[in-house]
């Protein structure tokens, strides 16, 4: 099994060839951590590590 690839710039682990998110292309596959965010507007984890969108992230991506 291949590891996820998570978009380098917002840290969403993501599938295709563009992050949904930011529209980045530059991915990676060394990351940390996941963290699943349900409803980032009231996820005070979720603002603490600024995430304003629903989704799976890293912690911490090289």
């Amino acid at each position: 099994m291949a590891k996820k690839k998570v978009c380098k710039k917002c840290r969403l682990f993501v599938d295709g060839n563009e992050c949904p998110l930011c529209k980045g292309n530059q991915f990676s596959t060394l990351w940390q951590g996941r963290l699943n965010v349900l409803d980032a507007n009231n996820s005070s984890i979720a603002k603490k590590v600024n995430i304003t969108a629903k989704g799976e992230y890293s912690i911490k991506v090289r």
